[in-house]
């Protein structure tokens, strides 16, 4: 019973900072969600608060095809004709907004979609030695995306949520309708569970209703596993093993909030002890 109680205790208790100051890592993120699931939302918080680059593989690839360039002049044939872009042509598109990257933390959305593409992937990755180092995969309950899907308003040209900008009416996207979202959700479903097996070392699940509550779970991850902080960037983490001003300032609001929950967590020890006896002193009497 005490054994069961400490555990319940210690989940309650969140640490920010069980990876070393010196031990930070950029971040190089690939983040898998069906439709609905938020990773829009996500995103544009890590960019915001971690700094990343978004690459989403769909936004690559109408850009290269609209800026005519090699590789988009290549896939444009392949669009036209109603095919779908061969694997090697998507890594390039990767490769390409990589080297524009550097360094920085980054993160992919929307490729790989297969192991094979993984796969090809992983090795691109390596040899520019920027492997993945996270892979999050959002899960919210289908009822609950159903009815983001089925509220959901957009503005054709400009996108969603714009009519107040443009004064134009707003429209249902063809697509949003249960029936198209249940064949969507398996497609995603049959095309996730073979990626997380394969990134199973580096893969974690997070789950919830919304975005507020998922955002917080990712950031714990990435602060945990990593050692990034939100507020710093990639090139402070790399540059140096020794935090610089700013770094150290948002470091020790970290640390604080890590003393803080040791002294929960010796605390909680020792209520749990009492209990102990209380239960025991019972039990004799």
């Amino acid at each position: 019973m005490s054994i069961a109680l400490r555990n319940l205790f210690k989940q309650q208790i969140r640490s920010y900072h069980d990876c070393p100051i010196n031990a930070m890592q950029p971040l190089r993120l690939l983040l898998l969600g069906c439709p609905g699931s938020g990773k829009g939302t996500q995103s544009e918080r890590l960019k915001t608060n971690f700094g990343v680059s978004h690459l989403s593989s769909g936004d690559m690839l109408r850009k290269n095809i609209n800026q005519q360039s090699f590789i988009g002049q290549q896939a444009a044939e392949y669009v036209s004709q109603g095919q779908l872009v061969p694997d090697d042509l998507l890594v390039s598109l990767v490769d390409r907004e990589l080297a524009q990257v550097g360094g920085h933390n980054w993160l992919l959305d929307g490729f790989p979609r297969t192991v094979n593409q993984a796969q090809a992937l992983d090795t691109t990755l390596n040899q520019l030695m920027q492997p993945l180092n996270l892979v999050i995969n959002l899960e919210v309950p289908e009822e609950v995306i159903l009815d983001r899907i089925m509220d959901r308003w957009v503005h054709v040209p400009s996108g969603p949520g714009l009519d107040d900008v443009t004064g134009e009416p707003l429209s249902k996207r063809p697509d949003d309708c249960p029936e198209v979202f249940r064949v969507r959700m398996q497609q995603h479903q049959e095309m996730a569970e073979p990626l997380l097996n394969h990134y199973r070392a580096i893969a974690v699940t997070v789950r919830g209703n919304t975005s507020d509550a998922i955002y917080p779970q990712i950031e714990r991850e990435i602060v945990n596993r990593l050692g990034l902080l939100p507020g710093t960037s990639a090139a402070a983490a790399t540059e140096t093993s020794m935090p610089s001003a700013p770094l150290g300032a948002v470091a020790a609001k970290f640390h604080q909030r890590n003393i803080q929950q040791q002294q929960q967590q010796q605390q909680t020890d020792a209520d749990v002890v009492v209990m102990e006896e209380q239960v025991v002193a019972g039990v004799a009497q």
